[in-house]
């Protein structure tokens, strides 16, 4: 009797944890996780990325550019004590899982920008979906007086607005990248500016320490004859280069970097650029952004 017991409590032991084991197996084929961290960071330089916080979290950023580098060298040390520095203060609020809404207020033309970023599908683990598809645009309100905008000044003339269709793919522990393209508008421009302008870029991030990147983008407007509303391309916006370093933690983000663009709202860069990094016309910058859980 006491044989027959044992053995029952043995095959039973057995069928429970064999049972377990399948459990387990089972969820790990079915549960499917998105990739752990793409990007340290919503934002690498000027480019928004697929990666947007937990739901009910706030993101405060700031975002810097000091003088051009090649103006006044060692007089206003290099740009960093130059008049012509810019900077955005922002805050960004996920309402739900991979949505988040935001506002900033940057100096350059005293921009006040809304704007909205929805990451459509994430990228697994198991790679059944390899890449991220993210969603983004804004809308900015030129806060200058209104005799800026000449005699028949309308409201509408301050507005400018931005989409953009961005997809990465991280490929590995230290490697990430993503292409984007872009449609920038500005309701009001000068005569031989154009009101549209198509974009496309490539950003990224290459991983050395657990804390430590190094980060690069390339922007380039583009070109199009069939949008444009003069014969020539009087202005034409020049590409943006940056490169720089990063350092993160889990709820805090340090970007440093070189960047042509002094404009920090995307639109801004696309349409208005008129820096040539080749010519050493870049600006130092940094960014920083800080999580908070709610």
């Amino acid at each position: 009797m006491n044989t027959l017991i044992k053995n029952t409590t043995i095959g039973l032991l057995m069928f429970l944890l064999m049972g377990g084991s399948l459990v387990a197996q089972e969820e790990t084929v079915v549960e499917d996780k998105p990739v752990r961290s793409p990007f340290e960071s919503g934002i690498l330089i000027d480019n928004q990325t697929s990666v947007i916080p937990a739901a009910k979290t706030l993101e405060m950023l700031i975002q810097h550019r000091f003088g051009n580098f090649n103006a006044n060298g060692i007089k206003d040390l290099y740009g960093i004590y130059a008049p012509g520095a810019n900077i955005r203060i922002g805050f960004n609020y996920t309402l739900i899982n991979n949505l988040m809404i935001g506002y900033g207020i940057t100096k350059n033309n005293m921009y006040s920008d809304f704007q909205v970023k929805y990451t459509v599908l994430e990228q697994t683990r198991s790679n059944s979906m390899p890449v991220s598809i993210t969603l983004y645009g804004n809308m900015a309100i030129d806060g200058r007086n209104k005799e800026v905008f000449g005699l028949d000044y309308k409201s509408t003339h301050r507005l400018s607005y931005f989409g953009q269709l961005i997809v990465g793919k991280k490929f590995n522990d230290w490697l990430s990248l993503q292409v984007n393209t872009s449609f920038s508008h500005y309701n009001l421009v000068d005569t031989s500016y154009d009101h549209d302008a198509v974009g496309v870029g490539i950003s990224g991030r290459i991983k050395f320490s657990p804390q430590s990147s190094i980060i690069f983008q390339y922007d380039v407007p583009l070109r199009i004859k069939s949008i444009s509303e003069n014969r020539g391309f009087k202005h034409p916006s020049l590409p943006n280069f940056a490169i720089g370093y990063q350092a993160s933690t889990g709820t805090h983000d340090f970007q440093v970097y070189i960047s042509t663009a002094s404009g920090i709202i995307p639109q801004d860069m696309y349409m208005r650029n008129s820096n040539n990094f080749l010519n050493g016309d870049f600006m130092i910058g940094f960014t920083i952004t800080r999580l908070w859980g709610f």
